[in-house]
């Protein structure tokens, strides 16, 4: 029995790894912000989202697994220079406003914990997640990461059970698609903040690291049916955690008529669940949701760096050490210069929707190739699957793009 759970074990981490990149500081900014100004009406956007993640994240470890390289070492590999080279640049760019979204969390957490001045804080996120960064492996960072998660996800879906939830207006907010008047921006940050394109390069990056032998076919099926499971269970785990945020956001914030405008507001969601000691609670579980996912954003810019130059990830070479740096530096530079951190955190979310058509478009050509996957391209059905999720996004996009036409 110990000897399976051992095994099970083995192949379980990268998903999770992924997971705390969309329950992150943005995404408590996005989800607040759908929560407090919409209500229950843009749970759908989650649930979507979800799914479409899903298909995605199982995509890109589906490339890592078959071919043992990272999504960016296989669009350098694979697809025309004209096409990788900007691919891969918006992808950094990605990456970049990743960073700063969990870097600005987690420095606005320290301002409410010991009252850090903002851009103090953010020199200090930095640093601490760069330490971390360079000093830890995979596998003590996947423990840590999953440490942090359960944390911060108990804390929110405990409070549920506290909260004067409307659950019937939840329940159709979850599979109910609507557009209300201004929410594409928020909409789209929502987006962003799920299906994050850094991502899908950690997760193709992450589950390659592992080396397999890919010289026995049976191995490698036993690692694609392992890694379903692992990522359908931590998409769902995100899933759960967004939704119980925007549910609170909207029982505490919307139902009385409150406007946020600021992160730290969000404390009151758990002054049920703690009391008085809700900012200390709320404070310390977004310090950690910045800590780890400003570390798997710098992991996400040294792969996609890296692979520009057809370099593995590697820790100690030097397209990823400035990879690493350049995304975690360029971000906390680019924080000095937000006038509104709240806004800066959905605006950095909505950007990274912007940029999501094209590391999906280009995923999908390369998992579609048997040149590239060899007898493991994608199947017609998830073809269709996955560029059914790429017209959506796109589509999606084109909404935004009209709302900001019309100013």
């Amino acid at each position: 029995m110990i000897r399976r759970i051992r095994n099970i074990l083995t192949y379980i981490g990268p998903g999770l790894l992924v997971t705390v990149g969309f329950i992150d500081p943005g995404n408590w900014a996005a989800n607040v912000a759908a929560g407090s100004t919409y209500g229950y009406s843009l749970l759908w956007m989650v649930t979507l989202s979800t799914l479409m993640l899903i298909i995605l994240q199982h995509n890109a470890a589906h490339l890592g697994i078959a071919t043992g390289l990272c999504l960016s070492e296989a669009a350098t590999a694979h697809l025309p220079g004209v096409v990788a080279l900007p691919l891969l640049a918006t992808a950094v760019l990605a990456a970049i406003a990743t960073a700063l979204a969990e870097i600005l969390g987690g420095a606005i957490a320290l301002n409410l914990l010991v009252k850090t001045p903002l851009m103090v804080g953010s020199v200090i996120m930095a640093l601490t997640s760069g330490l971390l960064f360079f000093t830890n492996a995979y596998r003590r960072i996947e423990k840590i990461i999953i440490g942090f998660v359960s944390i911060i996800g108990l804390s929110f879906l405990y409070e549920l059970n506290l909260m004067p939830i409307q659950w019937g207006e939840a329940l159709s907010g979850w599979v109910t698609p609507s557009f209300p008047h201004g929410a594409m921006p928020i909409i789209m940050s929502v987006l962003g903040a799920v299906v994050m394109p850094h991502n899908l390069f950690l997760h193709s990056e992450v589950i390659q690291s592992r080396k397999w032998n890919r010289e026995d076919e049976q191995i490698i099926r036993k690692e694609l049916n392992w890694e379903i499971l692992d990522t359908v269970a931590s998409m769902l785990i995100g899933w759960a955690i967004n939704s119980a945020m925007i549910i609170l956001a909207a029982a505490t914030f919307f139902r009385s008529g409150t406007k946020v405008t600021e992160l730290d507001q969000a404390q009151q969601m758990l002054r049920p669940l703690v009391g008085d000691s809700a900012a200390l609670i709320f404070g310390v579980a977004l310090l950690f949701a910045g800590l780890s996912s400003s570390i798997t954003a710098g992991m996400a810019g040294g792969s996609i760096f890296a692979g520009i130059f057809g370099r593995e990830y590697d820790i100690k070479d030097r397209y990823t050490i400035i990879g690493s740096l350049l995304t975690l530096g360029a971000a906390t530079l680019l924080i000095f210069t937000i006038g509104d951190p709240f806004r800066g955190l959905i605006i950095s979310q909505m950007l990274l929707s912007i940029q999501l058509p094209f590391t999906i478009v280009g995923q999908i050509v390369l998992t579609s190739s048997p040149k590239v996957m060899g007898k493991y391209a994608n199947p017609l059905p998830e073809r269709i699957a996955l560029w059914l999720v790429a017209a959506i996004v796109i589509g999606l996009n084109l909404l935004l793009l009209g709302t900001l036409l019309r100013g």
